[in-house]
């Protein structure tokens, strides 16, 4: 690997393709917004990553039309990137670096069609971010039932405020990389990091992966106080309540508090809980104009918060934290509790010190 300093200012779009880069086959699984323009940004630093989709009327379009018609369909895909719809031992055969993309709650299901073909030195790059429904594991712990303990340890997990279609638009985003492997942290931070997309490493996976899954749930919260009609104060409330309610659980399953202070944590915190960009945020501003979630969803699309606040209600239940807004979240999702009673609630609970580790 080339040192940070040495890597190749990607201002110029068409720089030639350098050796090393060359050699690096990627595989991006999943074809969504944020598959599509990690894949377009990895094929503007010169690799040759290939898409994977479900759909074949998504690959078929890529490869023909150099367009994805769903997701990021404006954007004109670069002709170093490909799109295929198999996952067998030819695709895993001259692949040195998989990025995983699809919803976590997918997750498990195409990790094991890599199963067979999934050798060590191949670098799992996870992006995906939530809690699994029913088992309430994170990205790390599927990945380990799945692919083995070594996998797991050497997987790298990105995560950070970066909407997708900011990156396609080259505007200046950063992110962080973790890892329990400081060498394929290194790695991931080499592949990915350029002059518009900063890449910054971290050891504590589970504080990213805890972050990047709990900010989804908040920034529900946050667009229904927006929805509701509360200004600035109280979004800025939820924001900070809520990255307590985050880090109390993380710092539960082990990780180091100074992650939530990171791009993963309130940045990425941040971002989702102000922006109309966030599918979570539109979702909980819906709710709080009225709308029911059924309705809200069928605007919107997929909000991976509606399916983590289940997991994280679960969860904090079974770790014994105190965490209203996510409790709140939960109820008015799947427990049909009006969203002023919840708002009542919340503002109603008895005193108490911020600070409560």
């Amino acid at each position: 690997m080339a040192p940070p300093d040495k890597q190749v200012n990607d201002n110029n779009n068409n720089a030639k393709e350098s050796d090393s880069r060359s050699g690096e086959r990627i595989l991006v699984l999943g074809s969504g917004n944020f598959g599509t323009c990690l894949a377009q940004h990895l094929a503007e630093k010169g690799y040759r990553p290939t898409i994977w989709s479900r759909s074949p009327e998504i690959t078929d379009a890529i490869n023909k039309t150099r367009k994805n018609p769903k997701y990021l369909s404006t954007i004109n895909l670069s002709p170093r990137l490909s799109a295929t719809s198999n996952i067998d031992e030819s695709t895993l055969k001259s692949t040195s670096v998989v990025v995983h993309v699809t919803p976590l709650q997918t997750m498990r299901e195409v990790l094991a069609n890599l199963k067979p073909y999934w050798r060590p030195d191949i670098l799992l790059v996870c992006a995906a971010k939530g809690i699994e429904v029913g088992t309430l594991l994170l990205p790390r712990e599927i990945i380990r039932q799945v692919l083995g303990k070594e996998a797991a340890d050497t997987a790298v997990f990105l995560s950070g405020p970066s909407f997708a279609s900011e990156i396609a638009a080259r505007q200046p985003t950063a992110v962080a990389v973790a890892s329990l492997d400081a060498k394929r942290a290194a790695w991931a931070q080499e592949l990915f990091h350029a002059a518009h997309f900063r890449v910054y490493t971290s050891d504590d996976p589970i504080g990213l992966e805890v972050a990047g899954a709990l900010k989804n749930v908040v920034a529900i919260a946050s667009g229904a106080s927006v929805g509701i009609g509360f200004q600035m104060n109280s979004r800025a409330a939820v924001i900070t309540r809520g990255l307590a309610e985050i880090t109390k659980v993380g710092v539960e399953l082990g990780a180091n508090p100074l992650t939530f202070k990171g791009l993963g944590g309130v940045g990425d915190l941040f971002l989702t809980c102000t922006s109309e960009k966030s599918r979570n945020f539109s979702v909980g501003y819906r709710l709080g104009k009225g709308e029911s979630l059924e309705a809200a969803l069928k605007a919107v699309g997929v909000a991976e918060g509606v399916h983590t606040a289940k997991a994280a209600y679960d969860l904090c239940s079974k770790l014994g934290v105190d965490a209203p807004i996510i409790t709140e979240v939960y109820k008015v999702l799947y427990e049909g509790k009006p969203i002023t009673q919840a708002v009542m609630d919340l503002l109603t609970r008895e005193a108490k010190p911020e600070f409560e580790f």
